[in-house]
This record gives C-alpha cells, structure tokens and sequence, in this order.
C-alpha cells in the first residue's frame, strides 16, 4: 500500500477516534481508559503527520511516539481490567465478554509498533498500515461508535 494510502486511513482512524463518547466520563477506571486511548491516538497521530510530511520528521519525536504507542499497548489490560458502569465509555461490552480476542488486539498494537522503523518519515509510512490496522481491529469490535 502506497504511503499516502496508509496515511489516509491511519489519519480517519484517529479523526474517528478521537471522540470517544458524547458524556465525559465520571469514575477513574475510565478516565484512565480514556487518557490511554488519548494517548495511543496522540502517538499515532505524531507518526502519521511524520509519514504525510503535514510535519517535519524529527527522529526524536518519532522515537518517543513509538515508545508510548509500545508503552500504551502493554497497559490496555491493566486498564480495562475492571468493567465499571460509566456513561461516559465507549468501550463495548464485549471487551469482557471476548477477553482474549480484546487483549490479542491490544498486543497487535503493540506488535505492530514493536516493529515500526522510525528511521525515516518514508520508513514510518511504511510501518503505519500495522497500526492503523490494529487500532481500527479493535475499534470496529470494541468501541461504540459516536
């Protein structure tokens, strides 16, 4: 896939995922969820304006995004452990309900940015495909759509 393509989708994705629910979330089990997903989506969104060239590469940045998006994918289980009522989640019930399919999901993400070579905004582009993918995996399952 062309990078301008992998920047496309990976740019909807993060246009779409950016608001998570119409109600702002009261209970601090989901606020946490929520500053994880704002997080992977900030990450995300730092590579994917590298890999349009929107904004210059800067190897550094580049570096931290990538860390945050392997630090945030290995934290989705400790913060979705517990399945709190809470109008302000976007999170399906079927995260707890398909455990397993929902963490396998989580650690796609972190695959995928495990492997990320941000060497270069032609390398990111090259990479942005697997996460975007994996973030749109588990959105489409897991996430009520706004």
């Amino acid at each position: 896939m062309k990078t301008f393509a992998k920047t496309l989708i990976v740019s909807a994705l993060l246009i779409t995922g950016t608001a998570f629910a119409e109600t702002e979330p009261t209970t601090q089990e989901v606020i946490a969820r929520h500053a994880l997903m704002k997080s992977l989506g900030g990450a995300a969104k730092a590579l994917g304006g590298m890999a349009s060239g929107e904004v210059a590469f800067d190897a550094a940045a580049a570096e931290a995004a990538k860390q945050a998006l392997i630090a945030g994918a290995a934290g989705i289980e400790e913060k979705f452990t517990a399945n709190v009522e809470d109008a302000g989640s976007a999170a399906k019930p079927e995260v707890w309900t398909n455990w397993d399919d929902f963490l396998a999901k989580g650690k796609a993400l972190g695959t995928a940015a495990e492997a990320l070579d941000v060497a270069s905004a032609e390398t990111i582009g090259a990479g942005m495909g697997g996460i975007g993918g994996s973030c749109k995996g588990c959105h489409t399952d897991y996430r009520v759509a706004n």
